[in-house]
This record gives C-alpha cells, sequence and structure tokens, in this order.
C-alpha cells in the first residue's frame, strides 16, 4: 500500500467516524482483554455475533471486540454505543434477552447493569459508575473503545497525528522541549523526567542510537502495561516514533515478556499494520525519516526491568545491571546511546506532541504532572486499571474509584510500588498521588500495582512474602542484594514461625539500611522497602509475634490454634463445606469443631468464617 499522507489520515479518521457515530448502528463493545477472555468473554462474543446473524440484524449490530475496558472485576463486559449502557459478568446464555429485550425492544436488561455496593441500586450508563467518573483516561484514553487490532480505529481517534506533526513541522529540539514542558516523569518507577532523559542521548555523539520501551512488567499484582498493549498497542508504537525523531534513532525494540501472549500478538499486528500504511519503516509520511520496531520477548526474569540488565538481555547475555554511570543515554544497548521509557510513558507521548506540552502540565502537581495509572487488586471491591490526575489522595482513589473493602472489613494498608514498594496505613490515606509525597510516608510510585490489605492481613507475612519474591529474582550479581535479601527473609520466616527474638528488629533495620546502602541496581536498593515500611508503621505486630508468640491477623499458621469460640460460632456450617482436609465436624443446628489431626492449617477456615469465630 502507499504511504500515506496527513489528508489520507483525516479521511480514514472522517469514514471511520461517520461508520462510528452512525444512527441507523449500534456498536457493542466487549472487552477483548486478557482478564475477559480468561472469564468467558469469547464464548460471548461468538454467540453475539451467532445470535445477530440469526436475526439478520448484521446491518444494524456490529460487534467489536476491544481490548481491557478496565474494571477488570466485572468481566465479561459490554458497552452498548451510543448510549453508553454497561453490562457486566455477562455469560453466553444472557445474550439472546440482552438483544431481545435491549436491542430490539429498547429496554436494558436490568439484572445484567452495575450494582453499586453502597446504594445497592443499578446503574445502567459506565460514564455514571464511580469506577469510572473519577478517572481521568490520558494514556488510557482508547481503552475499551477501539478495536486494538484496527489501525484504522486508532487512526480515527488522531492517531499517528501526532508523529505527523513531530517529524513534519518540528525539529528534534522542539519535540524536546514540549516533552520538557509536560513535566512527564518516566511512569516505570525512577519517576526521572522524559525530556531530560531524551536531551541527553540527542546530544550524545554516534550514528546509531536505539529507542526502547520496557514492557517487561513483573510486579506481583501489576498488569498496566499488558493491559495498555492489548488495547492500544498503536499509542506505543506512535510514541516510540517520536522518541526516534527526537535524537536520532532508526532502530527500536519492545522488550516484552513472554508470558503476556495477548499483547505480543496485537503488537505484531500493530506493527505490520503501520508498516503497510508507512508509518514506520523507511521515509515515514515522505520525510526521509526512517525507524523500525522489533519485538524482545524476555524470560520473565524480574530483574530485566532493570534498563541496563533489559539490555544485556537483547544483546544476548544474561540479564544482569551494570554499574552506572556510564548511563544508556551515553552507552546503553550495544554501547551505543539508547533510551529506555516503559509502556505507560510511550502512551502519553503523542497526545502531548499533538496537543502541547503545556496541556498535559496543567494537570497534576508541582512537581508530578500528568496522570498515573494503577492496577488496583487485593482487598477491594473494584478491582481493576485505572487512570488519575496526580495529586488525587490515596483515599480517593481506594473508596471512590476502588469502592473500599469487601465484606464489611476494616482498611489496613496499601502497598505501593510493587515488591520493593512500602505499605502506607490508614494514618496516611490523605496521601497524595505524587513522587515526593509518596516517598515522604516510606513507599515510592513504582510503574502503579497498588495492592490494598485489609484487617485480615499480618504484615509480618505481607513484608515476608515481598522479600521470597525479591531473594528469588535476585541477580545473584551483588552481595548486599543476594546475600542480605536471603538473610532477611530468613528473619522474617523465623518471627512468622514463633521464633523470633527482640535482638532480630535491630538485625533487620541495619540489614536492610546495608542493602540499599551497597546494592548495584534499583532491585536491590528498594528491596527492604517493605521490611522498613512495616516496621515503621506495625511494629506492633512484630512485637506480638516475638513476645506473646501470637500473630493479631491470625495468618501464620504455626501461631495459630485452630479452635471454634463457641461464643461466636453461628452454627452455619460455613466452614464445613469450605474445608478441603474433611477436619471440620458439623452438623446441623450445631457448633463447629476442628479434628487438628486433619488440619493442614490452610486457613480456609478463618477466611470463610464471617464471625470470627475460629481462634
Amino acid at each position: 500500500m502507499a504511504k500515506l499522507t496527513i489528508e489520507d489520515l483525516k479521511e480514514i479518521k472522517k469514514k471511520k467516524a461517520g461508520e462510528i457515530d452512525s444512527p441507523n448502528v449500534r456498536h457493542l463493545l466487549i472487552c477483548g482483554g486478557t482478564g475477559c477472555h480468561a472469564t468467558g468473554s469469547i464464548a460471548v462474543k461468538d454467540v453475539l455475533n451467532q445470535e445477530i446473524e440469526k436475526r439478520g440484524l448484521g446491518e444494524k449490530i456490529k460487534v467489536v471486540e476491544t481490548g481491557c475496558n478496565g474494571f477488570c472485576a466485572m468481566g465479561p463486559l459490554m458497552v452498548v454505543h451510543p448510549d453508553g449502557t454497561f453490562y457486566q459478568k455477562l455469560k453466553a446464555d444472557d445474550i439472546p434477552k440482552v438483544i431481545e429485550e435491549h436491542l430490539i425492544n429498547g429496554k436494558p436488561v436490568e439484572k445484567l447493569l452495575y450494582k453499586d455496593p453502597a446504594s445497592k441500586k443499578r446503574i445502567p450508563l459506565q460514564n455514571d459508575i464511580p469506577f469510572f467518573a473519577h478517572q481521568m483516561p490520558r494514556a488510557l484514553r482508547n481503552k475499551g473503545l477501539i478495536d486494538p487490532e484496527s489501525i484504522d480505529d486508532y487512526i480515527a481517534r488522531d492517531g499517528y497525528q501526532g508523529v505527523h506533526k513531530a517529524l513534519t513541522e518540528m525539529t528534534p529540539e522542539q519535540v524536546i522541549e514540549q516533552m520538557k514542558i509536560s513535566g512527564l516523569r518516566g511512569r516505570g518507577g525512577a519517576g526521572f523526567p522524559t525530556g531530560m532523559k531524551w536531551d541527553f542521548a540527542s546530544k550524545s555523539p554516534g550514528d546509531v542510537k536505539y529507542v526502547l520501551c520496557n514492557a517487561d512488567e513483573g510486579d506481583p499484582g501489576a498488569f498496566m502495561d499488558r493491559s495498555i498493549l492489548e488495547a492500544d498497542p498503536h499509542a506505543v508504537l506512535e510514541g516510540m516514533v517520536i522518541a526516534a525523531r527526537a535524537i536520532g534513532a532508526t532502530q527500536g525494540y519492545i522488550y516484552a515478556r513472554t508470558e503476556y501472549p495477548l499483547a505480543i500478538k496485537r503488537l505484531e499486528i500493530a506493527i505490520r499494520q503501520a508498516k503497510e500504511y508507512g508509518l514506520l519503516g523507511q521515509d515515514i509520511f515522505g520525510t526521509g525519516i526512517d525507524f523500525d520496531i522489533d519485538i524482545y520477548q524476555g524470560a520473565g526474569a524480574f530483574v530485566c526491568g532493570e534498563e541496563t540488565a533489559l539490555m544485556r538481555s537483547i544483546e544476548g547475555k544474561r540479564g544482569m545491571p551494570r554499574p552506572r554511570p556510564p548511563f544508556p543515554a551515553h552507552k546503553g544497548l550495544w554501547e551505543k546511546p539508547t533510551i529506555l521509557n516503559n509502556v505507560e510513558s510511550l502512551a502519553n507521548v503523542a497526545q502531548i506532541i499533538l496537543n502541547g506540552g503545556e496541556w498535559y502540565a496543567s494537570v497534576g502537581t508541582e512537581k508530578s504532572k500528568g496522570t498515573k495509572v494503577f492496577a488496583m487488586s487485593g482487598d477491594i471491591n473494584n478491582i481493576g486499571l485505572v487512570e488519575v490526575p496526580m495529586g488525587t489522595p490515596l483515599r480517593t482513589l481506594i473508596y471512590d474509584v476502588g469502592g473500599g473493602i469487601p465484606n464489611k472489613r476494616k482498611f489496613k494498608a496499601v502497598q505501593l510500588g510493587g515488591p520493593s514498594g512500602g505499605c502506607i496505613p490508614e494514618q496516611h490515606l490523605d496521601t497524595l498521588v505524587d513522587y515526593e509525597e509518596i516517598a515522604k510516608v516510606g513507599a515510592i510510585m513504582g510503574s502503579g500495582g497498588l495492592i490494598v490489605m485489609d484487617d485480615h492481613t499480618c504484615m509480618v507475612d505481607m513484608a515476608r512474602f515481598f522479600m521470597d519474591f525479591i531473594q528469588d529474582e535476585s541477580c545473584g550479581k551483588c552481595t548486599p542484594c543476594r546475600e542480605g535479601t536471603k538473610r532477611l527473609l530468613e528473619i522474617l520466616e523465623k518471627i512468622c514461625d514463633g521464633r523470633g527474638e527482640p535482638e532480630d528488629l535491630d538485625t533487620l533495620e541495619e540489614l536492610s539500611e546495608t542493602i540499599k546502602e551497597g546494592s548495584l541496581c534499583g532491585l536491590g536498593q528498594t528491596a527492604p522497602n517493605p521490611v522498613l515500611s512495616t516496621l515503621r508503621y506495625f511494629r506492633d505486630e512484630y512485637l506480638a509475634h516475638i513476645y506473646d508468640k501470637k500473630c493479631p491477623a491470625k495468618r501464620c499458621a504455626e501461631l495459630l490454634l485452630f479452635e471454634v469460640d463457641p461464643e461466636k460460632c453461628t452454627k452455619c456450617g460455613a466452614c464445613f463445606r469450605a474445608c478441603p482436609a474433611d477436619a471440620i465436624v458439623w452438623k446441623k443446628k450445631e457448633v463447629a469443631q476442628i479434628n487438628k489431626e486433619n488440619c493442614v492449617k490452610c486457613l480456609t477456615c478463618f477466611d470463610k468464617c464471617k464471625f470470627d469465630a475460629i481462634n
């Protein structure tokens, strides 16, 4: 196909907009992200197409499989365009009724609409649901709205107009200046100013330079990058082309973990489509500028999220960090000047160039501009992908967007910044989403993983969990991280098992500081954060484990009795029905008992009991 011009882009946009906004056609936007695929959206889509064909409605109803909609806890999801009706937890059996009652007779199926947990009312329209109403999508502006495998859908949403502006109307210096004005900071964790990073690389001498996208998302509970790539892959490609313009690169790589097959598939389709339209490859927009992108699949090593380890991996070497300086902007991939940005950072770039740096900087705080994407999970009602302005209080994020804590339990802490982040307790819930403010309370922004914990969570055990992950993922190159994290884990396991001693707390703190100061890369330097933050805010739980040999949250199995409190037991039998080891003895209208010989201390009975009757 011939290379597209700006007039071609405008014509595609006009044509596509006419199709989408046609008063005679309804579009059924069904979520096609990994989460909804796992809960049955493919079967729902197949039945939709079958029913539409059977009823002869193909001219009036179009089914569009989008990427991740964001509200992962409610999948499979479907939004009816243009009225905005939001259907949740769909099953294939629901589809005939939706078509008959809603799409033919004009009456939404009420039982499939979202039910607000607070008011218990059904909310028919997506934009009225609190989860969506409090968000400001910029990096996620196309989520749930376009077919990620259609470049025309992306172009209809102003796609590739930012790169046209950067290549035909701006010099590299002007591109970098707009990025500086925007105040965009790296969304991968460190928060380094993007424009400054690009400026360093542009001024580094060399005919060969590289642009890299870090899609190696390995934090437990994090799915931001995956969801963006599945929903809007062209946004990342466009951001990379603009970055290449800024520094004079001709080759880019997307480093994506193999565990993301759907994201990789859609990236491959997007790259092929962009090349067919002349938006990647040689002589883009007839400017004489060349830039190509390849995908490099990582094997899932957490340490390869660190920039120098990622580059070594692409080179075919073992993914291990190297000392800095020299920094990648001067000597990066194959010792050439290189910039590395993560998926979310790059997804913002085209809109910044198209609308101007001041437009982006108009949102946020003085030092943290724009918006931030979070993957919310854990003990929270609304699990999913959200984007809010920088400066939003954590309380708003957890209670207004996230819907609060399920099962009437109390909020205890939120782990922010992944396994190397920190736990923020309730007294700091009014902390603003801001790089500096988050750091003041002992956590880091990180890439955006946000794990909420209720009062059933043991903070000592939580620190142990994250340290187990970090120790396992340490590359082993430097001694402080390799040996220090192992020793931290051993002490935490000792405390959780009831073998802790008072001096262990001093050892944890001293060793944590040594690891922070002596480690080679960011993984080791931030590894002790879960330990230090839980010691800072939940020291009483450590003391209870050590002195009283009790776990206040009743999570550490070695410190639990596993007995039923007859005063609290309501004789409901929930523990009996849930026990996987047949260790519960129960009859109707009788207090349950636990057979300790059969009990495997799995805590299932404790989790299922709503009356705290398990001691």
